[in-house]
């Protein structure tokens, strides 16, 4: 019997059918089976062009969902959609906005704690410096209890999971590639350690080749996973500023290590820098700017404070998983602007609503 996830990874085989598509898709037959069956007729009234139809006919007719979906079960990788409780939160906030992805592959396990997440990208030419300053910063706020998410690839982001690693924190690895292709390859052995402290993920189906193309759209992804984007060293061409100004759409905050003037490898964190970005000089300016000084307490006052007072009710009821500023909140709920933040902030700490920007909030 054919489940309604295996559609989701049939549809995630097709070309050119993104967040955009399904969501037309959804809206237009009620569910993803009922348009994976659909007539060329019906599926070209819900707005497929004839390119994407031509690619989704090609695949229908040749792709056995049912043994896709083993094949995936049998490398020990599951599969997470949008209706799915578990999947992230922080990239449900973007699913509002077409910009989450709807499916996500997935080796290892997420966690709750997974919401305090921290990106940490960089040069694959790593200096001796860049080095130092990532492995340092990453053990740090994953010692904090910050999950650290990176792209697997050489120079900062394996120095970053190996930092958490050896931290004995989270981490979570962002492939441009299918599971069934980890790159680089010699990193095979960094992935199954990822897979037993974090998770292994990717967009893409099995047999997905790492292709220049794909870097740009796991980029969004992975900055999206995260409350902040640290970049510790890159040059003015580096993939990790396409991942900065993605985090900056994205309303999540950005911070990059400052150094010499004079070398290539940090002309792009200064230049992040003069442009606004936070300047990291120690782990603690990241926890202070993300409100993340104590992620213990706030995973233990998840189960201990209850959801009691008039004003929360009335604050949670205006959230959604569409980002809403305090000035509108204040607006819409009738209170003193001091009382709706310093609710949030309780609120916060009891895990119901995240903030997502500057004085922005969803609810989680």
């Amino acid at each position: 019997m054919v489940s309604e996830r295996q559609y989701w990874v049939g549809f995630n085989l097709v070309s050119g059918v993104g967040p955009v598509t399904v969501r037309r898709l959804l809206q237009y037959f009620g569910s993803l089976e009922a348009a994976w069956t659909a007539s060329p007729e019906a599926l070209r009234e819900a707005g497929l062009s004839q390119r994407v139809l031509g690619n989704l006919l090609k695949i229908r007719g040749r792709v056995d969902l049912g043994a896709e979906l083993a094949r995936l079960d049998k490398l020990g990788i599951a599969v997470l959609t949008w209706q799915d409780d578990d999947y992230p939160p922080l990239l449900s906030v973007l699913r509002e906005i077409d910009q989450a992805p709807p499916v996500l592959y997935l080796r290892g396990t997420l966690s709750e704690t997974d919401e305090w997440a921290i990106a940490v990208v960089g040069t694959r030419s790593v200096s001796p410096y860049g080095r130092q300053v990532t492995r340092q910063l990453a053990e740090e706020l994953a010692g904090n209890g910050l999950t650290i998410v990176s792209g697997l690839a050489r120079g900062v982001d394996a120095e970053a999971h190996q930092a958490a690693l050896d931290a004995g924190g989270r981490t979570i690895a962002l492939l441009a590639c299918g599971l069934d292709r980890i790159y680089p390859p010699e990193h095979r052995g960094l992935a199954a350690r990822i897979v037993h402290q974090g998770a292994v993920m990717s967009i893409f189906p099995l047999g997905t080749e790492p292709r220049a193309g794909n870097f740009s759209p796991r980029n969004r992804v992975l900055s999206g996973m995260a409350c902040g984007v640290l970049v510790t060293e890159a040059g003015e061409k580096s993939g990790a500023l396409m991942t900065a100004r993605y985090a900056l759409e994205q309303g999540r905050e950005v911070f990059a290590v400052p150094g010499n003037i004079t070398a290539k490898g940090s002309s792009g964190t200064n230049r992040l820098i003069q442009d606004g970005a936070h300047p990291v000089l120690a782990s603690r300016d990241v926890l202070e700017v993300l409100h993340l000084e104590q992620v213990t307490q706030f995973v233990q006052a998840r189960g201990s404070l209850p959801l009691a007072n008039e004003d929360e009710r009335a604050i949670l009821m205006r959230l959604s998983a569409e980002p809403l500023h305090v000035d509108e909140l204040t607006r819409q709920c009738g209170l003193p602007v001091s009382k709706v933040v310093s609710t949030l902030a309780l609120l916060e700490l009891k895990g119901a609503v995240r903030r997502v920007g500057p004085m922005t909030y969803v609810r989680t």
